[in-house]
């Protein structure tokens, strides 16, 4: 996999009453085309400001982003964002939600029946074509977030975005929409970042966590390389040793962060973690 997202020497400063806050200082991580990047972290530790940096949402204060070449500097349909919320209109129905976002992105690029046929399909991606003609409150919090997925992918971005989408959800719901992130995510082979507190969401989902150190001026502290074969089955997952010994990493740095919330890490380029039972 060649370089696709870079994300290189971020660093961003708040203004508050009593001078500048640096929220992130020094984030260095290169993504590549296809992958799957989970961050993870304590609270503070500036996830969502490096997601939102990458949407455009924010302007670094120093370095930058580049994503196939160009620099990022403003929100753009290339990078599409699901947040926890599923940010749903309320009385356009799921079908209509999409639209909305095919309409703004493909206007007089497709026609009135090409629109047709790619909102449905991308419906049928997270198994909602059933429902799509029902309103947000007639429909499930699992349901409202496929909505939601669905209109993200129907922009074709070149990068989604995704700020704890699972949340929310009870633990039923919330596996069963990582089976069907997966499965989207294999046929498509789009480029993902996540943010998650959930170390077993991290595990079974990503080819890379980025673990941030604490806030202020976090930074990347390690990058663990998970190289688990896809497809990946979690029940089969939950007694084998490599997925374990992944899990147990994940677990340390955090552990140790909680230990030592005012631990700095050295400015040098973030460890990458490769497990020695990885193959």
């Amino acid at each position: 996999m060649s370089q696709y997202l870079e994300i290189d020497h971020v660093s961003i400063d708040f203004p508050t009453k009593n001078g500048p806050f640096r929220a992130l200082d020094g984030v260095d991580l290169n993504i590549a085309k296809g992958e799957f990047v989970s961050l993870i972290g304590h609270s503070g530790c500036g996830k969502s400001t490096v997601l939102n940096i990458v949407a455009g949402l924010y302007n670094a204060s120093e370095g930058g982003v580049v994503l196939e070449g160009k620099e990022v500097y403003q929100p753009g349909p290339d990078r599409a964002v699901v947040f926890q919320n599923h940010s749903l209109l309320p009385w356009l129905t799921a079908y209509q939600n999409v639209e909305l976002a095919v309409k703004e992105v493909f206007k007089g690029q497709k026609s009135k029946a090409e629109m047709k046929q790619w909102i449905e399909h991308n419906l049928e991606l997270v198994h909602m074509s059933h429902a799509m003609h029902k309103r947000p409150d007639e429909i499930s919090g699992g349901m409202k977030q496929r909505v939601g997925i669905a209109r993200a992918l129907a922009m074709q971005p070149k990068v989604l975005l995704m700020d704890e989408p699972f949340g929310a959800l009870d633990a039923l719901t919330r596996a069963h929409l990582q089976d069907s992130l997966m499965e989207i995510q294999q046929e498509l082979n789009n480029t993902v970042i996540m943010i998650t507190h959930d170390v077993d969401e991290a595990v079974l989902l990503s080819d890379k966590i980025v673990m941030m150190t604490n806030g202020p001026a976090a930074t990347v502290g390690e990058v663990l390389e998970v190289k688990l074969a896809r497809p990946r089955d979690r029940v089969a997952l939950a007694d084998d040793s490599e997925y374990n010994h992944y899990r147990s990493q994940v677990l340390k740095f955090l552990y140790e962060r909680q230990r030592n919330p005012a631990q700095t890490e050295k400015k040098t380029k973030p460890k990458l973690v490769k497990s020695s039972q990885a193959a």
